[in-house]
């Protein structure tokens, strides 16, 4: 903004760069709305948990326990208290990171989804990464040759393995490379984790494949998709005519178009993996955060339920921010909308 300068000349001031406002507004208002859904997403855990028939203190009695236990093991676990007062205990607990003790192990809650967390999340995050590298060049195939015999292939393989379940298809690797090639196990994990790395590594081949089999299969299709969609588009058709190969063309100016709602894909197929990788430590025996959760349930610790669903919850909010910041990192039409 030009001024007047007391020497009689012109001067100019600094303006807020906009484009660092509206990054600002939207950080924070997507922060806003992360703490609201945490909070509905804990009110709603809270009532569902609370609608389960029994009583939580029923997990530290045993069988033909008197009345004064009972009544102690409730004082002890809080459900003898009016469910406002409960609630606000939850709510404090939560907001302090305090996630409980276990009613079953009292081992604390925190320090037992960190231990299963080393093995959920490299299985999460290793089948992820396998799937993007099997996926994204197998899409482009499908999407730039569809009307060859190899990428209809592609495609129809794609469709098979959606509709394989994710239990049937590791029973089927299982059968494959453990039982009858024998290359690794079929299931398990060492005792002391990955302080045997060589041993954990090798346990976790089958797992990380039969994940990134499953969401290289849907998001191939999405791929090919985005491929198709960037074929077709002006932009690839004017650098055609300014003297562009195709593959030169599609590199320089179809990636970023089509990166922007495959990463919105990407995504919710990493909460989907997340989420999902209870089917596949079932299979294989693993004792990640799904084990964690299905044994809590059959115990009623509570604690512990609560515990797996609120930080899964947190972490797939999580993902959904970090997809939604690439998006508009990657493409700058995205900057200045609102988020939703």
């Amino acid at each position: 903004m030009r001024g007047n300068d007391p020497m009689g000349g012109a001067r100019y001031v600094a303006l807020p760069y906009p484009r660092t406002t509206h990054i600002l507004a939207y950080l924070l208002r997507r922060l806003a709305i992360l703490i609201l859904s945490l909070f509905i997403a804990a009110v709603i855990l809270f009532v569902l948990l609370r609608l389960l028939p029994g009583d939580p203190a029923n997990a530290l009695l045993g069988v033909g326990a008197t009345e004064a236990q009972i009544a102690a093991a409730r004082a002890q676990v809080g459900s003898d208290q009016p469910l406002v007062v409960q609630f606000l205990a939850f709510i404090g607990n939560l907001a302090r990171f305090d996630l409980g003790q276990s009613f079953v192990s009292k081992a604390g809650v925190l320090a037992e989804i960190g231990n299963r967390m080393s093995v959920t999340a490299p299985l999460t995050l290793l089948g992820f990464v396998v799937a993007i590298a099997i996926a994204l060049p197998l899409g482009i195939v499908a999407g730039v040759r569809g009307d060859r015999w190899y990428g209809a292939a592609i495609s129809v393989v794609s469709q098979l393995g959606i509709a394989i379940p994710v239990f049937w298809l590791g029973i089927l690797i299982v059968t494959i490379f453990a039982i009858n090639l024998k290359l690794f196990p079929s299931g398990g994990f060492p005792l002391k984790g990955w302080a045997n790395f060589g041993e954990a590594a090798v346990a976790m081949v089958l797992p990380v494949l039969t994940v990134a089999l499953v969401i290289a299969a849907s998001l191939l299709r999405y791929v090919r998709s985005a491929t198709q969609d960037v074929i077709g588009s002006d932009s690839i058709r004017t650098a055609r005519a300014l003297g562009s190969s195709f593959p030169e063309a599609l590199v320089r100016h179809g990636l970023r178009n089509g990166a922007v709602p495959v990463i919105s894909i990407l995504g919710i197929e990493l909460a989907t993996t997340f989420l999902g990788a209870v089917v596949v430590e079932k299979v294989y025996a693993l004792p990640g955060l799904g084990s964690m959760l299905l044994l809590a349930i059959q115990q009623r610790d509570y604690p512990n339920v609560q515990g797996v669903l609120f930080i899964s919850t947190l972490l797939v909010l999580l993902i959904g921010f970090a997809a939604d910041l690439l998006q508009r990192l990657v493409d700058p039409r995205l900057r200045g909308r609102s988020s939703t």
